[in-house]
């Protein structure tokens, strides 16, 4: 399966693409997580192909402006000292300092977060390292509220017994539960209105009755939660901009 790599510059945002030839009638493409995918059809023309290109451009270029949570998934974030960082219904003042050191470490000093980067890695390696201090600081500061909701929430609906709740930097999904009946919760999730991290909590507590997603568990949550689907909606509509 022939497979190549170009980029596409779409109103100054450059996204990488990963075109494939496979066997396939048409031509399909997408947004992933770390730009665009073009799949055609084996053989096709040289003239086709940039006929598709095009396709693709315009596409993604309507796409970006109807959804610019979109563009703002791509163009990633920046952090330097004196910006603010509003988690919920906590601001944070940012204080990033780059200095000779082997490793990045970070502190939350009253609502001032401190954080300390190598300067021999590099700028993405820096970013990244940011992403996940800012992710371990806010979710240290917000665990105890956090953990008294889930116990609420528990009390109030299913009383199961629980081991462990966690905040986790996840992008993979929202929460989960695991047999053992660890509860976790993604930090990107304390960006999101309190009835949606309400409705997260609420979720994976129906996990510790039934550990699946039959019909049982959504009536469980439906039964004290009847406009959960809302919910639902508000993290499919503004799940990109969720993070650190």
């Amino acid at each position: 399966m022939p497979q190549y790599n170009t980029h596409l510059n779409i109103d100054g945002l450059d996204l990488p693409v990963n075109i494939v030839f496979e066997s396939r009638r048409n031509t399909r493409w997408a947004f992933t997580r770390s730009g665009l995918s073009l799949r055609m059809p084996h053989g096709l023309p040289p003239a086709e192909v940039q006929k598709s290109m095009r396709t693709l451009q315009e596409w993604a270029t309507a796409h970006l402006i109807q959804k610019p949570s979109l563009r703002e998934k791509f163009l990633g974030k920046s952090y330097q000292t004196g910006d603010m960082l509003q988690v919920g219904g906590r601001q944070y003042t940012l204080r990033v300092d780059v200095e000779t050191r082997g490793s990045h470490t970070g502190k939350l000093i009253g609502n001032t977060i401190q954080l300390q980067l190598a300067e021999r890695s590099t700028p993405g390696n820096r970013l990244k390292a940011t992403k996940t201090l800012l992710s371990r600081i806010v979710a240290g500061d917000f665990y105890p509220e956090i953990t008294r909701r889930v116990h609420d929430w528990n009390d109030r609906t299913f009383r199961q017994s629980i081991k462990s709740i966690n905040l986790k930097y996840n992008h993979s999904n929202w929460g989960s539960c695991s047999a053992r009946n660890n509860v976790n919760l993604s930090t990107r999730l304390l960006f999101a209105p309190t009835d949606v991290q309400d409705y997260v909590i609420l979720h994976e507590l129906a996990h510790l009755v039934e550990l699946n997603h039959s019909d049982r568990f959504w009536a469980l949550v439906e039964q004290h939660m009847p406009d959960y689907p809302v919910k639902e909606q508000w993290l499919k509509k503004n799940g990109p901009t969720c993070d650190f």
